[in-house]
Order: C-alpha cells, then structure tokens, then sequence
C-alpha cells in the first residue's frame, strides 16, 4: 500500500501537470490520437507513390507544402480567432474536422477511387484546421494547469509527441505490409475518438468575446504587443534563426546517410530512430526538470549545443557516432523548443495569448520552407557535410548577434509578466 502511494508521489513530483484531472483527460487523449495521425503521416508519401507514375519527389514536395501554405497565410488571422472564442470548443472543432478527413480519405482509398487530386484538396483542408489547432492547442495547456505548472505540461505533450513519431510509423509499416494503406487512416479517424471524448468532459471557464475590433486591428495590436515586449522579441529571434538555419537537418541527413556513410535504408532508419530516442529522453528530462520554470539562458545554451553539434555531424564519418550526435541534436532540440514555448507563453497576457502563440506557430512552421531552400541550396552546391557545418556555424553568428543587440536595446523595452 505505502509502495503505492510512494509511486503516486514520486509521479506527482516529477510529472505535476499530471495532477490537473482535465489535463489528464487531453493527454491521454493525445496519447492515442498522436500515434495514428503519425501512422496517417507514414502512409501519406506512400499512397502518393502507389497513385502516381510521372514527378513523383515534386508531388509528395507539392502534399507538403500544401499542408504549411494555409499556415504561412492564415496564422496570424487564426490567433485572433483563438483569443475571441474558448480554445475547448475550437479544439473540439479541430478534431472532429480532422477526423473527418482521416474517414474521408480511408473510404476513397478503401473504394479505389482516390486520386492525386483528392490528396492534395485534403492536404489543403487539413493544412487550414491544423492553422487553427496549433495555436489553440499550444495556449490551452496554461488554462488546464497553470503557470506553475506549464512547463512540466509543455513538455510531456513534447514527449507524447516523440513516442508517437517512434511508434507510428513502426505500426504503420506493419499495418501496410499485411493489410492495406486504408486500414491505417480509419486507424488514425478511430485515435481522435479519446482525445475528443476527453475535450468534451473538460469544464473550461466562459470566455469574453471581444467583437469590438475588426480583425486586422486585432492582429496589428498583437504585434505591438510582441513588439514591446523584449523577452518575447529576442526568443522569437532565437526561433526564427534556429528555424532557418539548424533545424533543417531531416534535408541533410538521408543525403548524408547515403552519400558520405554509404549507408542502406536500414542504416538511415537506424539514424532517424536515434533523433526520435533523444527527442523523447529530452522531453522527459525537460518534464522531470520543469519544476523552476524557462530560463532564457537554457534557450540559448540549448541553442548553441545544437549549433555545434552541427558543425561536428558535418566533420564525422563514422554511423554509430552520428547516431549518438542526432540523439543529442534531438534532445538539445526539445530542450529548445520546450524552453521557447513556456517563455513565450509565461510572457504573454491572457487576452493576447492565442495571437502571441500563432506568431510562433507561424515561425516554427512557415520558416520551415525556407530553411528547407538554404539547407538543400547549400548541399547541392558543396555537399551535405559541408552544409551541415556551414549550418551551425551561421546558425551561432546569428545567435551571438541577437545577444548582442538584446543588451544594447534592453533598456528600450519592458518586460511584461504577470
């Protein structure tokens, strides 16, 4: 019995976002719903390649960029709506809507009757509800377990998560190799049924809705807000040149793989098993280790790790020492973006909360393609080694910059806290 009760206080204190009974009902959820919407994933680039004969890499490029369009568009318009309605019912939205596009294309595969057109519409759907879930998703962990608690919640979702993106596309593999491609979507439309029963049985507070602004006024008072803030102004700096200029390494590494080590498709899965191990070790720790709060010097300290193991991915030629620098990478990476979010989130007033979180959405997704181009730009031209290190090291410039500037303009903003 005491056994029992010593296990329950041991989880309380390391995992004490756990303690908020609503909470518990949307991770659990996500516990599910994650690991089929990664099954969905895997399974996405493989129906492209079974159903089309001709410019296969430009129409899975083509999927893509489809899903992140809506984002770089839509963000900042979605924040608004995210702080005029309550987050319970829009995520409720989101994940039926989601759902909804799961069922509908399993039944399109499963009747035979799918084509690449199909694809790219739900592609575009899915791309407009995830503009609206990201952010609402993101700025409703505070209202189910505080500030104190925010950073311990950040970071379980992360390692949710990270054992979905492990797990996955394990199953999915299985799943496609003894049953059938559409087996895995109605899957994945069956995970939303927890996590949204979990939504439901919430008790979320009224919220006020604010119709007295048009919408674009509210976006522009948003980024005034951001503006004016100096700790949300150097952490979005910070995300914007990770983004840019480290966090594109999923470009770099199958060309590495086969390129530089001559390794085959197990070495590379062998590679990526080892990013999502030390993403899902640094989500963990981050929960364990939450208890104090973000600290701005762990973004940056987490930062500049990331940036020199870059530099040094780009000099080894050895798998096994680049399967423990991408487990590092991944664990610095969660390290990061824990850190970034909790200090975003901490440092926003409630009323500004949806828009100061679609602003970093919109960083961590939309900057993604542009990476993408300097990262793939700088490989085709001098190889993946040479742009791996090039990489960190304009990725560290950078970061030096932005604490440079930060103390030379500290006295020119605020901080807000409350």
């Amino acid at each position: 019995m005491n056994s029992g009760k010593n296990i329950k206080l041991k989880l309380s204190n390391s995992f004490p976002a756990l303690t908020h009974k609503y909470f518990r009902y949307f991770w659990f959820g996500q516990c599910v719903s994650l690991i089929g919407t990664w099954m969905q994933s895997t399974t996405q680039g493989w129906l492209v390649l079974e159903i089309t004969n001709n410019n296969t890499s430009f129409l899975l490029g083509l999927i893509n960029a489809l899903q992140f369009t809506p984002m770089m568009i839509f963000s900042l318009f979605a924040g608004v709506i995210v702080d005029r309605f309550s987050k319970r019912k829009l995520l409720i939205f989101t994940q039926i809507g989601l759902m909804l596009m799961a069922v509908i294309q399993g039944l399109l595969v499963l009747t035979g009757l799918v084509r690449f057109w199909h694809l790219a519409i739900i592609a575009l759907v899915t791309g407009c509800i995830n503009t609206i879930d990201m952010p609402t998703r993101q700025s409703f962990v505070i209202e189910l377990v505080g500030k104190e608690n925010l950073m311990n919640g950040i970071a379980l979702n992360s390692s949710v998560f990270n054992a979905a993106r492990i797990l996955g596309p394990s199953i999915a593999g299985i799943i496609i190799a003894y049953t059938g491609i559409e087996v895995c979507y109605i899957i994945n439309a069956i995970s939303f049924v927890p996590v949204i029963y979990g939504i439901f049985k919430i008790k979320s507070k009224p919220v006020k809705i604010n119709h007295s602004k048009n919408m674009l006024r509210e976006i522009k008072d948003g980024l005034i807000y951001i503006k004016g803030n100096r700790n949300l102004v150097k952490t979005f700096s910070l995300i914007t040149i990770m983004g840019i200029f480290a966090f594109n390494y999923n470009v770099l590494i199958p060309l590495f793989a086969v390129d530089i080590l001559g390794l085959s498709s197990k070495g590379y899965g062998f590679l990526m098993s080892s990013l999502g191990i030390g993403s899902l070790i640094g989500a963990l720790t981050m929960a364990t280790k939450s208890k104090n709060g973000p600290k701005f010097k762990l973004i940056l300290f987490a930062a500049y790790i990331v940036s020199i193991l870059l530099i040094i991915l780009g000099i080894n030629r050895e798998q096994y020492i680049m399967a423990l620098l991408l487990s590092l990478v991944g664990m610095f990476n969660i390290t990061f973006s824990t850190s970034a979010n909790s200090t975003v989130q901490l440092n926003s007033k409630d009323e500004y909360r949806g828009r100061v979180m679609s602003v970093y959405s919109l960083l961590f997704a939309g900057v993604a393609p542009i990476g993408s181009l300097f990262t793939g730009t700088i490989s085709n031209d001098f190889g993946p080694a040479k742009a791996f290190i090039f990489s960190g090291i304009v990725a560290m410039i950078f970061i030096t910059a932005v604490c440079f500037i930060d103390k030379a303009v500290k006295n020119k903003y605020v901080n807000v806290s409350d």
